[in-house]
């Protein structure tokens, strides 16, 4: 018996889109077998292949950025404000499952590519918005990215900070990569609907929408009338049980004790303080509320004495629930993350062997398409108008005229 084919063989996606949250969504399919076709602008392409120059990214001679969210792909140059150039796209539109695109509206309207544009062309045609702001309300053309769409906008800025300390900055492509999985969502939704009616239609979903909902019980106590959320520094927080603390070789955990009493004598039993258990300051959950700046004082002392390694031990013998708190870098050295294939490995020209992170998903019995390196710009012009039954003539005289590059 063959192996199984990736779930996805045979789709194709026709991706129009920069930087990361579309892109990103189109690279979830490719891992499971769909074929992308990324059209990309002449000159720089894509923003995305430089955006590790942009400062404070990590300085690299590999295009990290696109290298994660290029991976899988065909790259053609197709100049889109040129008639020839937007004719090629409508001509693979019409034989392609899925449309992708985060251009703003008034981008799409200028290139004729909106919905209403080209779903004529195609009735099975998925076609995949992903948008900053909406599609709706008076911001829909404000340029949106996730520090400000999904990080500030969503008031994810205003709460994930310590104390009153000043907010942080979102890191790159932290909100458009979950962004990417619930536009990854709706495209199979789509196209579960297309299975269902024969017929395609259009999915959307936005940077702002996807940070509410990162945000939601926040929100949802707002709604509901609740007391306002004030960020705690980590010495006065309310629960020294749901805290984070330094071991003495300064490596960092979180606790996340929230089953009362049960977590407190399992914390007891670990730090080897049972005494504390009959301290009147921390003798039930209310006294430990009313005491907690005392207790994380206690705790800093007592988690300073050991390795974390030893309080890796400990926490486990006792059934206290805590994670350690790596730094980036060390992430990528995690033996569970290896395990679980977070991180897989792809071929790469100049590095001959490279990892990269796997998308979020899986389904058993189903193979992942194994990863390829990003394109270089341009890479499969040719490859892809001639499938599309361009003449090589025809091809040539669209290069001399600078349709396509």
């Amino acid at each position: 018996m063959s192996d199984p084919k990736p779930i996805l063989s045979g789709i194709r996606v026709i991706e129009v889109g920069t930087y990361i949250m579309a892109p990103a969504a189109a690279t979830v399919m490719s891992d499971f077998g769909a074929e992308v076709i990324k059209i990309e602008p002449p000159g720089m392409g894509d923003p995305l292949r430089m955006l590790h120059h942009v400062p404070p990214m990590p300085t690299c001679d590999i295009d990290y950025c696109f290298q994660l969210d290029g991976r899988n792909k065909k790259s053609l140059v197709v100049d889109l404000k040129r008639d020839e150039g937007r004719a090629i796209v409508l001509k693979l539109v019409e034989k392609a499952d899925v449309f992708l695109t985060n251009y703003q509206p008034s981008v799409l309207d200028a290139l004729r590519l909106r919905y209403e544009d080209i779903a004529p062309l195609n009735e099975r045609l998925i076609y995949a918005h992903g948008t900053g702001y909406g599609e709706l309300g008076p911001d829909i053309e404000r340029p949106g990215y996730d520090m400000t769409a999904w990080w500030a906008r969503s008031g994810l800025m205003d709460v994930v900070h310590s104390g009153g300390a000043d907010p942080a900055l979102s890191v790159a492509g932290m909100g458009d990569h979950p962004t990417a999985v619930a536009l990854f969502g709706a495209i199979m939704l789509g196209l579960f609907q297309r299975e269902r009616t024969g017929k395609g239609g259009k999915v959307r979903t936005s940077l702002m929408a996807s940070g509410a909902w990162t945000n939601s019980c926040l929100l949802q106590s707002v709604l509901c009338g609740a007391a306002p959320y004030h960020p705690a520094d980590r010495k006065t927080a309310l629960n020294a049980m749901v805290n984070h603390y330094a071991a003495r070789d300064g490596k960092r955990f979180i606790l996340t004790g929230i089953r009362g009493d049960r977590d407190w004598a399992n914390l007891c039993k670990s730090t080897g303080r049972e005494d504390l258990m009959q301290d009147p300051r921390f003798t039930d959950i209310a006294a430990r509320r009313a005491n907690s700046p005392a207790l994380i004082a206690l705790l800093d002392e007592t988690f300073a004495e050991k390795d974390m390694a030893e309080w890796d031990r400990l926490f486990t013998a006792n059934d206290l629930t805590y994670s350690p708190a790596p730094s980036y870098a060390d992430v990528t050295t995690d033996e569970q993350l290896w395990a679980n294939e977070v991180f897989v490995e792809m071929p790469h020209p100049q590095r001959g062997t490279m990892a990269t992170i796997n998308s979020p998903l899986f389904v058993d019995g189903t193979p992942k398409q194994k990863p390829t390196a990003a394109p270089t710009l341009g890479q499969h012009t040719d490859e892809v108008l001639q499938s599309a039954g361009y003449a090589p003539h025809v091809i040539a005289h669209l290069r001399e005229q600078r349709v396509i590059a």
